[in-house]
């Protein structure tokens, strides 16, 4: 079942970039909080970052401030987050999701809808 679909992950070398992006193909999310999450084998999954549905409160968790950017095009119904300068810790399967909070949201209990993740992987 389609829920959100993610895409952008792949291979990377330490410092690099890259652009996930997340569609929600056949439904509308434009008024949901949306997120992203990842996690790394034997982690448990971790809050990256959240946007509120008009963009005007955004959260980022500490390892991530400063490197990653997240944004969103509610007529486009995506929800995009830029990685900058990644580190191999950032190693993980990236997941988007999207709930309606009227706030963002760090933990993924919060969240209602989830797309299949994406993978980066970044070497040395």
């Amino acid at each position: 079942q389609v829920q959100l679909v993610e895409s952008g992950g792949g291979l990377v070398q330490a410092g690099g970039s890259l652009r996930l992006s997340c569609a929600a193909p056949g439904r509308t999310f434009s008024s949901y909080t949306k997120g992203w999450f990842r996690q790394a084998p034997g982690r448990e999954r971790e809050f990256v970052a959240a946007i509120t549905w008009s963009g005007s409160s955004t959260s980022y968790a500490g390892s991530v401030k400063g490197r990653f950017t997240i944004s969103r095009d509610n007529v486009k119904n995506t929800v995009d987050l830029q990685m900058n300068s990644l580190k191999i810790e950032d190693t993980a399967v990236y997941y988007c999701a999207a709930a309606a909070l009227g706030r963002v949201g760090t933990r993924a209990i919060e969240y209602d809808y989830w797309g299949q993740g994406t993978q980066v992987t970044v070497s040395s």
